[in-house]
């Protein structure tokens, strides 16, 4: 299974330009509100047109600006799971369903698939129950139930989590895990929350200004972003301007320190990131002097805020983030950071 997609398409002052090839698995689209994630799954679905490009699902084109192909949603065999999950509400779940089976006349067949979609998605008993009577997560599974049923060749979630409480969430990201993996076939999920990319999706594609700001698996992607809004967009605190000063060496002005990366760093190197769990007083290479000058608590950790000794007055304060049930010095006087803690950002 592989899908291409190239989309060109300008909206006013914004202007959207994605690229990428997915061979299975889940793709994320990561970014900020505005960035054009839900705009490049409506491109897919042909809810929107491209002004350029192609769009290939499966060896199937479906939509091509030079051979003047553009098929309409209901011809391109795609599942669209929109952030309200769009259920119809004078209709009970079975129902809503079933419209997911409109175009099969055999009522038989029909009632087989819809008992095995009931069963797999956990809605035994509900059969009869209307949207309103349901819970946000029942609804998602019926909205889910009702696509699948279709057997459509790719899947788009787009914000699936988003009109959720954070413990339904977490409850739901841990169910639909492993039914998005045996779905078998692409799957793409927009979200603006890194915990739901990291958690459920194999590949990540973040998105900036409508434009990719890095591409690749998903824990690479958070193991070194390679840019700056890519490192914001997977929870790094810590990003400031930089500059090479060796071979491994990387000078932070704004900081008056100079870190080791323990890896070779390219000349145009622009900023680095560190991110606040990264820090240590057991820590002792890239190891400086630093003052502690606020303090939060929180549920489960606690954050800190520094400045080192040697920081230009007026510059953002460090963070430093560190569980609660790990001993710790009340102040420490010295903060250090391994050299895999530190991000090379090149854009």
């Amino acid at each position: 299974m592989t899908m291409s997609v190239e989309i060109h398409k300008k909206l006013g002052a914004f202007r959207l330009d994605v690229q990428f090839i997915l061979e299975g698995g889940i793709l994320g689209l990561l970014g900020a509100s505005g960035s054009g994630k839900s705009k490049t799954l409506q491109c897919i679905a042909g809810i929107e047109r491209p002004d350029e490009g192609y769009i290939i699902i499966n060896g199937r084109t479906v939509f091509d600006s030079a051979r003047h192909i553009n098929l309409p949603p209901q011809k391109r065999h795609v599942g669209y799971l929109f952030q309200n999950y769009a259920l119809f509400p004078n209709m009970t779940v079975e129902e809503n369903i079933c419209c997911g089976l409109h175009a099969l006349r055999d009522k038989a067949q029909r009632q087989q698939i819809l008992n095995q979609s009931m069963e797999q998605l956990q809605l035994r008993g509900l059969e009869k129950l209307k949207p309103a009577q349901l819970s946000g997560g029942q609804q998602q599974r019926v909205a889910l139930a009702r696509i699948l049923v279709n057997e459509p060749d790719i899947l788009l979630l787009d914000e699936p989590f988003s009109a959720l409480d954070s413990y339904l969430k977490e409850q739901l990201m841990t169910e639909l895990g492993p039914l998005l993996a045996g779905f078998h076939k692409e799957v793409i999920m927009v979200t603006h929350s890194r915990d739901e990319a990291y958690q459920l999706c194999g590949e990540l594609a973040i998105l900036n200004d409508g434009h990719l700001a890095g591409y690749g698996p998903t824990k690479k992607m958070f193991e070194n972003p390679g840019t700056r809004v890519g490192a914001r967009l997977t929870g790094c605190k810590n990003i400031v301007a930089a500059r090479k000063a060796g071979p491994t060496l990387v000078e932070v002005p704004e900081w008056g320190v100079t870190l080791d990366a323990g890896q070779p760093v390219g000349t145009n190197l622009c900023a680095i990131g560190i991110r606040a769990h990264n820090f240590s007083p057991a820590q002792t290479v890239n190891a400086f002097s630093v003052q502690i000058l606020d303090k939060i608590e929180q549920p489960f950790e606690w954050v800190y805020k520094f400045r080192y000794t040697s920081q230009k007055p007026g510059t953002n304060l460090v963070w430093w983030r560190f569980a609660k049930a790990k001993p710790v010095v009340a102040d420490p006087p010295r903060l250090g950071v391994n050299e895999a803690g530190i991000l090379l950002l090149y854009v």
